[in-house]
């Protein structure tokens, strides 16, 4: 079952605070029982504001390719997914620790209106999604000419 981590972006303290606690819970929990965590893989993004209308999300999917990964918008939610077949485990295989999930995963975000992706590019692990933000016309300042009236 894919792991959905939804995310606004402009996400509120208390969304931040609760589920950062439970992942460090179960991080914890996972350490000492050796079991997998719930929560994994836990994707880790970068999101740069460019400028007033880009921003450039960075998320991290070390050894996907292309054909891995889907990216996909539907009114204002990004969904970033990625489906890896994982390896079978060979019976000469001896690992000490696999920290490295190669399976599914799903990343929601919440953009808002007049949203447009750019494009998306993958370059040494990470994925790269160019978003901008379109504001309508009638959302734009409109500067109005002021007329001397006096100088005619």
């Amino acid at each position: 079952m894919p792991n959905i981590k939804p995310f606004s972006l402009f996400p509120t303290l208390s969304d931040n605070l609760l589920s950062n606690r439970f992942d460090q819970i179960d991080r914890l929990f996972s350490q000492l029982t050796g079991s997998k965590p719930i929560a994994s893989p836990i994707q880790t993004y970068n999101l740069k504001q460019i400028d007033d209308n880009h921003y450039e999300l960075t998320v991290s999917v070390p050894g996907y390719q292309e054909n891995d990964l889907s990216v996909s918008l539907k009114g204002s939610r990004l969904l970033i997914e990625g489906k890896k077949e994982e390896k079978s485990e060979e019976d000469n295989d001896k690992w000490i620790h696999r920290g490295i999930s190669q399976g599914q995963f799903t990343l929601q975000f919440d953009l808002g209106k007049n949203v447009k992706i750019e494009k998306a590019d993958l370059s040494s692990g990470l994925l790269i999604i160019a978003i901008e933000y379109e504001l309508p016309e009638e959302e734009k300042r409109q500067t109005i000419a002021i007329e001397n009236k006096d100088k005619s």
